[in-house]
């Protein structure tokens, strides 16, 4: 299937259902562990709906005495910026986020909800711009998905633009991509 719009809505159905049984949400890898340091910032999310919640990862990030950020999603165009900042508000989208007015990051990884992928570490997501570059520290910067394995397809029609995760996390497997950050 190349029809992205149709792929989504197939995925997000299959997500629901497999939701509605009460999976266990994903948790943290130790390879994610090993990657947290005091001062490191990590952008999270909000889960939406059926989304998978990335609240253990969000635990170890503050443990580990790291910075979360989060998205904040102007309109469909502007890609998605992130901010320090835990007063959330109402966004566009149905979204939970802080305002714009707070000063935007560059996280050092980046954990992504998404609506399908494949073994390639390609995302199938929402539609929306990622911002890309680099880290503060000049590092390209890691995006690690958070997905239920039911998400998971053969393989997903890619644009020009589109960029593999380096890995994702699903409540019963961690996918390493052969992309590196």
């Amino acid at each position: 299937m190349t029809d992205k719009r149709a792929l989504r809505a197939e995925l997000r159905a299959r997500r629901k259902a497999f939701v509605a049984g009460g999976p266990t949400p994903p948790a943290p890898p130790p390879l994610f562990l090993h990657a947290l340091r005091p001062g490191a910032i990590v952008a999270s999310y909000v889960p939406i709906g059926s989304e998978a919640d990335p609240a253990r990862f969000d635990a170890a990030v503050r443990a580990a005495g790291a910075s979360l950020a989060w998205p904040v999603v102007l309109d469909r165009e502007s890609p998605i910026s992130f901010h320090v900042d835990d007063a959330m508000r109402d966004g566009p989208f149905g979204l939970r986020q802080p305002s714009d007015a707070s000063p935007a990051v560059a996280p050092d990884i980046i954990l992504t909800p998404l609506v399908g992928f494949d073994a390639a570490g390609n995302r199938l997501g929402q539609g929306r711009a990622i911002t890309t570059g680099r880290s503060r520290a000049g590092r390209t910067r890691c995006e690690i998905g958070i997905a239920w394995s039911v998400q998971r397809v053969d393989a997903l029609p890619c644009d020009p633009w589109d960029v593999p995760l380096h890995a994702i996390v699903t409540e019963t497997d961690l996918f390493l991509t052969g992309v590196h950050p």
